[in-house]
């Protein structure tokens, strides 16, 4: 953004201001607790008369603001400054101020693109939401992201995740349909999560009951897929959801993708609607946008 005419601190001497005309800096400075100031100069630059008084008048009050500056700091604490060098103020434009006056930081970041989580294996993009942070550390094979940090597992034993999505492809199994393949995979899913982990361990004490709460056919990276949804309680802790979404690959031999979802509930979890989210921002790899429909539903769900 492009600051309004002004005064504002000089980049080349912070203790002085200096005036932007709107489109680069010009020659007047003067001291911040000087009354008034000079007027704006014409279109034109004004003439080389007055770009010489104004450069003068300029020297003057630096001059004047520094030798004041080192009296007060010697009168304070004891120190004489006056034979410190300083360097002089350049009087040649730069440009804007820097930051621009009025500027925040989303603005200054407006053009950068959103962060992704590439699957090139499967030929798809994620979108990395604020929360989520590429895996670290991670031993459970194909995750794609996770929630940021870990807390000590509900069950006593290990350390937890409150979210984590994973990408694999399905290549051992007779069914090809993702609506079979998403109800095939939901109870793995919620196992796998919640109930015991490789080492045999019920990090959050074991499932003890789980429900139904969305299930469907779901347009993905412009494929139709399928999805199902558990909310999961556990016997320690809030428990979560699972989710398992499948659909057709974009490359290759088209094989399935099985993409899952662990939400831990509460107020710690992240919010569902990351699910949601998450699936409609994927992408095809090497495409920023498929155009409407991605990740919408395209029929009914229970």
């Amino acid at each position: 953004m492009t600051p309004q005419p002004g005064w504002y601190p000089d980049p080349h001497a912070p203790h002085l201001q200096r005036w932007w005309d709107g489109t680069a800096w010009t020659e007047h400075r003067r001291a911040p607790e000087a009354p008034g100031g000079p007027v704006p100069p014409p279109p034109g630059g004004g003439t080389g008369r007055a770009k010489a008084v104004a450069v003068t008048a300029a020297g003057a009050v630096l001059v004047a603001a520094i030798v004041t500056a080192a009296v007060a700091f010697d009168g304070d604490g004891g120190r004489d400054m006056r034979s410190a060098p300083t360097a002089p103020a350049s009087t040649s434009p730069t440009g804007p101020p820097e930051p621009a006056p009025g500027a925040s930081a989303s603005e200054t970041s407006a053009d950068a693109g959103p962060a992704v989580v590439e699957d090139q294996l499967n030929g798809v993009t994620f979108p990395l939401l604020d929360g989520w942070v590429r895996p670290q550390h991670i031993a459970q094979d194909d995750v794609v992201m996770t929630t940021d940090g870990t807390y000590d597992c509900p069950g006593g034993v290990g350390l937890c995740r409150h979210g984590l999505v994973l990408s694999r492809t399905v290549t051992e199994n007779d069914e090809k349909s993702p609506e079979a393949l998403a109800e095939a995979d939901i109870k793995d899913a919620a196992d796998e999560a919640y109930d015991r982990d490789r080492l045999g361990r019920e990090l959050h004490g074991g499932i003890e009951s789980h429900q139904v709460v969305k299930s469907g056919p779901v347009a993905v990276a412009g494929r139709a897929g399928y999805l199902v949804r558990w909310r999961v309680h556990t016997a320690k802790g809030p428990g979560g959801y699972v989710q398992s979404l499948v659909f057709p690959s974009s490359v290759g031999t088209e094989s399935p993708v099985l993409v899952r979802y662990v939400f831990d509930a509460g107020e710690d979890g992240p919010p569902l609607a990351d699910m949601d989210r998450i699936t409609k921002g994927i992408r095809p790899f090497g495409d920023a946008d498929t155009g409407g429909g991605v990740g919408s539903s395209i029929g009914p769900s229970d």
